[in-house]
C-alpha cells in the first residue's frame, strides 16, 4: 500500500519555493494498474519523482506500507520501487541486455556480477517486452520505442513490488501501446504489483486501467473510471469547444 498524506510537491532552494501541487491525499493498493492523467505542466512527473524519492516533498509525506518514504535507505527504496522516467541518460555503449541487467543492481555485488538466477530474470524481462532479437544491440542503435521497452524491462528485472512509469507508451506505435498496457495490467494482477503510470493516451488508459488518478490545479481525484465519470470529474477535465466526454460509453468524442 502506498499513501499520500497532505502532500505538497514542487521545488525549493535557499531563496524560493515553488509549489506545483498541494494537499494531495490518496492511496494505492497492490494488484492494480493505476493511470495518472492531467494536463501538461500540472505536475505529473514531479509527483512521480517525489513518490520515488528522487526529490523531497515540500510538506506532508509519502508512506509505503505505513512507513514514511524518508525513513527508507536508498538500498531499501531500490528494492521496493522500480522507476522508468522519460530522460535519455543511459550510457550509449551498453547493449539492451546490459541495460536490463542493471535492474538487478540492488541484488548483486559491488562489481554488478550477475549470477545464473539474475540472468534468468533478465531473460524473462527481455522476453516480456519482446526484445529478444535486439538483446545484443547497443542502446543508442535502437528506436525510441525500443529504448522505452528496454527501460521497462530494466524495471521489471528489478522485481520490485512498486513500479512507477512516466509516459511508458510515448514512443510506441498504437498496437505496441495496447500490448504494453495489457502487459502492465497483467503483471499488476498476476504478480500483485502496484503499478502507476502517467500517460496522455487517455482512451487506452480508460480501457485498461483499474484506477485513475486525475491531477489538476484543484488537487488530486482518485477512483475507478466509473466513479470519476459519475462524479463529473472526467467530463470537467476533458470538455471543451473541440470535444466532450461521453460518460456512458467512456469515450472522447469530437464535437
Amino acid at each position: 500500500m502506498l499513501e499520500l498524506h497532505d502532500l505538497y510537491i514542487g521545488y525549493s532552494d535557499d531563496d524560493h519555493r515553488r509549489i506545483v501541487a498541494e494537499t494531495l491525499n490518496a492511496s494505492l493498493p497492490c494488484g492494480v494498474l493505476t493511470c495518472l492523467i492531467g494536463a501538461n505542466g500540472v505536475g505529473k512527473s514531479t509527483l512521480m519523482r517525489t513518490m520515488a524519492g528522487f526529490q523531497p516533498a515540500l510538506r506532508g509525506e509519502v508512506r509505503i506500507d505505513g512507513k514514511p518514504l524518508a525513513a527508507y535507505s536508498p538500498k531499501e527504496l531500490s528494492e521496493h520501487i522500480g522507476v522508468v522516467l522519460t530522460e535519455k541518460n543511459m550510457p550509449a555503449d551498453l547493449s539492451i541486455e546490459e541495460v536490463v541487467g542493471l535492474g538487478r543492481s540492488p541484488y548483486t555485488n559491488f562489481w554488478g556480477t550477475l549470477k545464473e538466477a539474475d540472468r534468468r530474470v533478465v531473460d524473462e524481462a527481455i522476453s516480456l517486452v519482446g526484445l529478444e532479437a535486439l538483446r545484443h544491440r547497443k542502446i543508442h542503435q535502437v528506436s525510441d520505442g525500443e529504448r522505452q521497452k528496454a527501460m521497462i524491462a530494466k524495471a521489471l528485472a528489478q522485481q520490485t513490488p512498486i513500479v512507477f512509469l512516466d509516459e511508458p507508451t510515448a514512443f510506441l506505435d498504437y498496437p505496441s501501446k495496447i500490448a504494453m498496457m495489457q502487459l502492465l495490467r497483467r503483471l499488476a494482477h498476476e504478480q500483485n504489483k502496484l503499478i502507476l503510470l502517467s500517460t496522455h493516451d487517455l482512451e487506452i488508459a480508460f480501457q485498461t486501467a483499474d484506477n485513475i488518478w486525475l491531477l489538476q490545479q484543484t488537487g488530486l481525484q482518485a477512483g475507478s473510471l466509473d466513479e470519476l465519470s459519475q462524479s463529473g470529474a472526467i467530463a470537467h477535465f476533458l470538455d471543451s469547444d473541440e470535444l466532450y466526454y461521453d460518460a456512458a460509453d467512456h469515450r472522447i468524442v469530437l464535437r
